[in-house]
């Protein structure tokens, strides 16, 4: 029996190579998609990408392995759900979905396979060849420390590697050789040099200094402390998540159970179940919105799935509840029926005088539950507190048409978010588009048609297969194929036709395509077969100058005329493109944003149009269509094409937009004037070193500033116009310092940052039509009362719906006439508010038994913090974001959990520095979701301060923002009990390895708090408006930071692993004592001369046993810190190139 065992086993081995090696051969599988369709998938290790392939020279789609967050056996997506009709043959056995990205929701890609083993093995497979990235050699960045001509002509010796690591790194373990050794062996890459006496050529020594085995981060503090489990639960901070259903903002998201999987794989312990009644059963999401609703059954179902698979520790679930009692029992049967023995549902000790432990409570899942009052669920959404709310139709006097937002009716206000966006049902429809070959609608259509593929030719040579594609003159939704064949121009009809809500397209009847685009590169690939010939697509033929018919664009208009058309237009995303006066080759973009008109060159060269400095583009319309959909400046796309007809509309003076003109209507950017762009605030003080450059203390404000190239700025200040001054000592000041008043208008509007615009219906005439208006049966009308022209016009679905905003806003008009009215509403407001009596605090009388929640802004004020701090050492509390945040944005954790709070809800989904501080802080232990408070906060002890000295040397394989170069930067801030930051210059057009200049001194931080303080690194790019977008950042806690020279791992917006990207940095940390040492100038320059005989503290041997060490640097080595030594080393330096030595040396 046992020979029959290990017979099998070795068949099935030799099984499993077979299937790895077809694997990356290609393995026909089935692809769930809009269809499911058979397709070769592949695993291609030279890139390290899974590819879907229909043919073999034909990819349909491709993902990076090391984006890959989950494999998840089973049909368990949404791509899945669609075959449930039984047409798909797959067993669930032989399914699996990849889950791959860099966003909070991920892609998924749904496979099928024929036999069971191929899917078991296709999962080992591709889950484990991620990590086959560390393998790769890594590419060297293209500058060189040391001063040779030849960097690879150098070495670094196994002796300097080790002094290295032991002087400058700090590393213990290199005091033992032989894992020295091991190191180097590891980054060598000719085997012939992997000896006992290895060296590294500079390169290869880059390598190791770029590596993740010498982060600034020091992994001791990433792993699981059993020892720090065995406290109270009051004593950690516990991850936390705020309405963890959704995907974004707080009003029109989709709910998600993917949602709450996410989170928990991220680390989270606290998750947010917001249960509303619903049809027959209870169902989660964001009440009164239009936020999508999920089954509480499927949420329950995959907390139970995922809840531990990356912590073992306990899962809260905080339960908001909306649900009758009926529910409520079926909520209760719910949990017992999915989570059996998990559930918790007793006490762990029932004579325990505080909490239990992470440990005693290992593989559990608490509940959280407030009961339904008979007030309602008091909770912070104050949006759903308005008399009124839902969807409305807008009329945009500007697009004159019809728009949808949501609406809000609260304190007599009508508040309206931004409009929804139309989604496309399917993204390929209108690939077509863009391309060069499509025409679109020609006048003349097939004559013209003929005499563009004629031109072409004749200038080109006229290959067969010359073609292009246009509009059909007599049939409305198909298409016009006209090509050139044997010296004449054909015509072929593009039929189309739909199967169910999808349309394709064709021109033979037995071969489908989901798009135009994808039909004409089937035919520039695979040959189109007739009766009489056989023809494969060929040349495109372009559009002469598209953008001439185009109606954003201006042959003849000057700057002024163009600033003039755009002021008229009272819509950010209001843009034309004008040719520039004079030059044939340059036009410019004219836009709004941020109520301001702005201008953009564009430079032809050749057959390129080039924005800015890098982004190109084919044509014009190209660079209309691509920022239609990607912002051009901050958030703003194009939007509003400014058309000659638009600019007559809006010349007839007060016309169809003044209403957007006057107070009843406001733009939230100008609700308050800001302050002038070019002003600037120092966050450093600098002294002029020459005649032309700014003198200026920390905190001065700099104005009249234009910006130069190479870090140099010009601007005003005490006197002085336009001198030089360094761009990275001072920040931009942000158009949002707005006065108090306009902040507590921000916190009393009930959609928040999404707002765009407030009508006060107080002083409005409503009117309900009876005729409808604009093409809409169902519409009211607000009429300004002191000016009758102005309107604003909504319309409903039905009339059902519009009577009930009509009586809503009716009533508000009847009681502006009654001030007793408007006193008894304002009481009555104030009753609302007692809903958030469970927020209040009263430190003499708890129970340690009890979670008490609290909105961020109604936390106990300064004045009882220490009594907060010393409520939270006993028992729990629970912070989560206030009504407002209607976009998900978060608020700042830090002073919260200075103060002891444990649950800290952030919206997860939303990549931002706060839930990046709040990574940070729970990488520690293990990712366990759980970190014990630092005892200066359990008990009433002392921390000491220290001193953080940085800099940024340079940067490696940044992630590359969309079509162009980055011109990258980086910000250092240090958060804690004080915040401070600072820039380095931009690096331009460089992403793949800048290098900065060394600052005339270091970075200097001073650390208070340093088991409560981060150290963040964040890597932007310079746009064409010298505005900062985001490539990169790394948070760490600055209690597990090591010093010397440092890889930096820099990592997405959520905080996930951007391979190979990397800082290289000189860090080293102090404590106050020896900063107090280091800072003694005199003592430093009087040590420096006694050593101005000495060789470079990192030399080889062969040059220290030319020289003798005296007494006095051995006593040195002793009293300076290792930041002392590397400036004394930098001193020798100069003496070892005197020396002309040509043996290996290392040089800092």
């Amino acid at each position: 029996m046992l020979e029959i065992h290990i017979c099998q086993s070795a068949m099935l081995k030799y099984k499993k190579i077979v299937i790895k090696r077809d694997m990356e051969m290609g393995v026909v599988m089935t692809v769930f998609r809009q269809k499911a369709e058979r397709l070769t998938v592949q695993v291609i290790m030279e890139t390290r990408q899974v590819a879907w392939t229909r043919t073999a020279d034909k990819t349909d789609g491709v993902l990076d392995l090391f984006e890959i967050r989950e494999v998840r056996p089973g049909r368990n997506s949404k791509d899945f759900e669609r075959f449930k009709d039984g047409k798909d043959k797959h067993d669930e056995d032989t399914c699996f979905t990849i889950f791959y990205g860099s966003q909070f929701v991920l892609n998924t890609l749904s496979l099928g396979g024929e036999l069971l083993i191929y899917k078991e093995v296709s999962l080992n497979l591709l889950y484990k060849s991620k990590y086959i990235l560390d393998e790769f050699k890594k590419e060297s960045c293209a500058f060189i420390l040391g001063n040779t001509d030849k960097p690879d002509a150098s070495a670094v010796l196994l002796h300097d590697f080790q002094r290295f690591l032991i002087y400058e790194q700090k590393e213990s373990w290199a005091s033992d050789l032989n894992q020295v050794r091991e190191v180097m062996t590891t980054f060598i890459d000719d085997t012939m040099r992997k000896t006992n006496d290895p060296e590294f050529t500079v390169s290869e020594f880059l390598s190791f200094l770029f590596s993740k085995e010498n982060s600034v981060w020091d992994e001791k503090f990433s792993e699981i402390s059993n020892l720090d489990m065995n406290n109270p639960l009051s004593h950690y901070w516990i991850s936390s998540s705020h309405n963890t259903y959704l995907t974004g903002d707080q009003l029109r998201s989709e709910s998600s159970t993917e949602a709450y999987v996410r989170c928990l794989r991220l680390g989270c312990r606290c998750v947010e179940l917001d249960c509303w009644e619903g049809p027959g059963e209870p169902i989660i999401y964001h009440g009164w919105t239009r936020t999508t609703k999920i089954k509480f059954e499927d949420v329950v179902k995959a907390i139970n799935e995922h809840a531990f698979v990356t912590s073992e520790f306990p899962v809260i679930l905080s339960i908001e509840e909306h649900c009758p009692l009926e529910q409520q029992r079926q909520m209760a049967r719910i949990f017992r029926e999915v989570f059996g023995d998990k559930l918790l549902s007793e006490p762990v000790e029932h004579m325990a005088e505080q909490l239990p432990s992470p440990t005693q409570l290992k593989g559990k899942i608490i509940l959280k539950h407030k009961k339904l009052s008979v007030e309602g669920a008091g909770t912070s959404k104050d949006f759903r507190k308005g008399q009124k709310q839902g969807d409305l139709e807008i009329w945009d006097p500007v697009d004159q048409r019809w728009n949808k937002h949501y609406c809000v009716i609260s304190d007599d206000k009508l508040y309206y978010a931004e409009e929804y966006e139309q989604e496309e049902e399917d993204p390929r429809k209108d690939l077509h588009t863009s391309e060069p070959w499509f025409h679109g609608r020609m006048k003349e259509g097939r004559v013209m048609a003929e005499r563009l593929i004629h031109d072409y030719c004749a200038e080109t040579g006229g290959r067969d297969g010359t073609f292009l594609v246009r509009e059909s003159d007599t049939f409305v939704t198909d298409f016009t194929l006209s090509f050139w064949r044997s010296g004449r121009v054909q015509h072929c009809r593009i039929r189309s036709g739909s199967e169910g809500p999808h349309t394709y397209y064709y021109l033979t009847p037995n071969l489908h395509f989901p798009s135009v685009y994808s039909l004409i590169q089937h035919y520039r690939e695979t040959p189109l077969r007739c009766q009489d010939f056989e023809l494969r697509l060929t040349d495109a033929v372009p559009q002469p100058n598209p953008h001439i018919h185009e109606g954003w664009f201006y042959s003849n208009l000057s700057r002024g005329q163009a600033e003039d058309y755009l002021l008229r237009i009272p819509r950010d995303g209001a843009f034309l493109i004008r040719q520039r006066e004079g030059e044939p080759d340059s036009f410019a973009i004219t836009f709004r944003g941020d109520g301001k008109v702005k201008h953009c060159r564009i430079q032809k060269e050749g057959n390129m149009y080039l924005l800015g400095t890098t982004t190109e583009f084919e044509s014009l319309v190209e660079l209309v269509n691509y920022f239609r959909k990607k912002p051009l400046y901050r958030k703003i796309k194009l939007r509003y094409p400014v058309t000659p007809e638009l600019v007559d509309r809006f010349s007839m003076g007060k016309g169809c937009a003044s209403l957007y003109e006057v107070k009843t209507y406001v733009e939230p950017n100008e609700i308050e004037p800001s302050l002038p762009q070019s002003t600037v605030r120092a966050i450093y003080s600098y002294q002029a070193k020459r005649p032309d450059e700014l003198s200026f203390s920390k905190g001065a404000w700099i104005h009249n500033v234009s910006k130069e190239n190479d870090g140099w700025w010009k601007g005003d200040h005490g006197g002085k116009v336009q001198l030089f001054f360094p761009s990275n000592y001072v920040e931009e000041v942000s158009n949002n310092t707005k006065p108090e008043t306009k902040d507590q208008e921000m916190e009393d509007n009930p959609l928040g940052e999404l707002c765009k615009g407030v009508v006060d219906i107080s002083k409005c005439n409503i009117q309900n039509l009876k005729n409808g208006k604009n093409g809409k049966p169902h519409v009211l009308t607000l009429q300004d009362m002191e000016q009758d022209s102005l309107q604003f016009d909504l319309a409903a679905d039905s009339l059902v719906e519009l009577f009930e905003w009509y009586q809503v806003g009716w009533d508000i008009t009847q009681r502006e006439m009654s001030k007793q009215y408007n006193r008894e509403q304002e009481v009555s407001l104030k009753t609302l508010s007692a809903d958030q009596l469970f927020c209040s605090f009263s430190p003499d009388s708890y129970s340690y038994k009890e979670v008490r929640s609290f909105v961020e802004n109604k936390i106990p004020g300064k004045s009882r913090t220490k009594d907060f701090l010393q409520y939270n050492r006993k028992a729990l509390s629970r912070i989560y974001p206030k009504g407002q945040r209607v976009e998900s944005s978060n608020y700042d954790p830090y002073p919260l959990w200075a103060v002891g709070c444990h649950m800290v809800a952030l919206n997860y989904q939303t990549a931002d520095k706060y839930t990046q501080l709040n990574s940070a802080l729970f990488s520690l232990n293990g990712c366990t979701g759980y970190v014990l408070q630092p005892e200066l906060m359990r008990y009433d002890i002392y921390n000491s301060n220290c001193i953080c000295r940085l800099q940024v040397i340079a940067a490696r394989h940044l992630p590359k923002p969309g079509r162009s170069i980055a011109s990258p930067f980086v910000e250092i801030e240090l958060c804690g009990h004080t915040e401070e930051k600072f820039k380095t210059v931009v690096y331009r057009d460089n992403g793949l390895n800048p290098l900065w200049k060394a600052p005339a001194e270091p970075i200097v931080f001073s650390v208070y708090e340093p088991e409560l303080t981060f150290l963040r690194f964040v890597v932007n790019e310079e746009d064409m408006f010298s505005d900062p977008n985001f490539l990169a950042q790394a948070t760490f806690p600055v209690k597990g930071i090591r010093s010397g020279y440092r890889s930096v791992p820099l990592k997405n917006g959520y905080s996930e692993n951007l391979e190979l990207a990397s800082l290289l940095v000189h860090i080293s940390i102090l404590q106050k004592a020896e900063e107090e040492l280091y800072s003694s100038s005199s003592q430093l320059k009087k040590k420096q001369s006694e050593l101005s005989s000495e060789p470079f503290l990192y030399d080889t041997h062969t040059n220290i046993q030319r020289s003798t060490l005296p007494r006095q640097h051995n006593h040195l080595e002793r009293e300076f810190s290792t930041s002392e030594k590397h400036r004394l080393a930098s001193n020798s330096q100069q003496q070892t190139k005197e020396k002309k030595i040509n043996n290996s040396k290392f040089y800092s």
